[in-house]
């Protein structure tokens, strides 16, 4: 399942060419997961379980610059969830327009605390994880 976040380009997210900087980018896209789980995957539920999904690997793709002003659309979606690690697909795009600005897969694992290391992605945080991925 799709979510969106909307977010609006200020001064301070700009590089000297008046670019959002590319470092801002991964700003984005962390506040839109936050929201995504807020949203849809029931965080606090989540939360109390000790576990945390831990960012091991990004990888974006820079399509249009952003500039002040501009109105971002940032899509969330669970792309894939295998047996050790899931992807989260995430496309910015400008408010009301096709254009696409960027677009990242971020690979995640589960990660428990207590152990201090990656589990297996099984049981109810699975099921959970399955429930928000994309239709195909």
């Amino acid at each position: 399942m799709q979510h969106t976040t909307p977010i609006k380009v200020r001064g301070y997210h700009l590089d000297l060419y008046g670019h959002v900087n590319n470092a801002r980018y991964l700003e984005f896209l962390e506040e839109a997961r936050w929201t995504f789980f807020e949203d849809r995957g029931n965080l606090p539920r989540f939360m109390q379980t000790g576990l945390a999904l831990v960012v091991v690997n990004i990888n974006i793709d820079y399509r249009y610059p952003a500039t002040m002003g501009d109105e971002l659309i940032i899509e969330t979606t669970i792309k894939s969830v295998g047996t050790r690690s899931g992807v989260i697909h995430q496309r910015i795009t400008l408010a009301g327009r096709d254009t696409l600005v960027a677009e990242a897969d971020v690979t995640f694992v589960v990660y428990d605390g207590k152990a201090n290391k990656a589990i297996a992605i099984d049981g109810e945080i699975r099921d959970l994880l399955e429930s928000m991925q994309a239709v195909n």
